[in-house]
């Protein structure tokens, strides 16, 4: 039984090392090919970058898919991290605002109503106004 335990747990392992090395070959590949291909420029705030700060620069891919990576780099744009952040944020607060939820679930909507018990709110001012005609 800890055979079988210990050859999940192997595989397991061996499945997670294996996303680990696909990402960041992923990761490099593109960076590395949108560095080549733009200047070192953030494309929102105009930040230039040299070798000692080009950490600071990531590759934004424009359709939110880290998944889409043509190789004409038609689907990135170098931002600063700051920008790059920024970007993040305005996406997901777009979503939010669409009812979307990030993990793709429909996210809740408001429970409160200010306007709930307007009626009743106005119906005690009209009576209110009758009795004194």
């Amino acid at each position: 039984m800890t055979d079988k335990k210990a050859q999940s747990q192997q595989r397991l392992d061996g499945i997670v090392a294996k996303a680990k090395r696909d990402i960041e070959e992923r990761g490099h590949s593109y960076r590395g090919q949108a560095l080549k291909m733009y200047p070192w420029i953030c494309g929102r705030c105009a930040r230039e970058f040299v070798n000692s700060n080009l950490q600071e620069l990531t590759v934004h891919h424009k359709n939110h898919d880290h998944d889409y990576n043509p190789s004409d780099g038609s689907n990135w744009e170098l931002l600063c991290i700051y920008c790059h952040d920024n970007e993040h944020q305005r996406h997901t607060e777009e979503l939010l605002n669409k009812g979307i939820a990030l993990d793709g679930a429909k996210a809740p909507g408001a429970t409160f109503n200010p306007f709930a018990d307007l009626k009743s709110m106005m119906g005690d001012k009209d009576s209110g106004q009758d009795s004194e005609k």
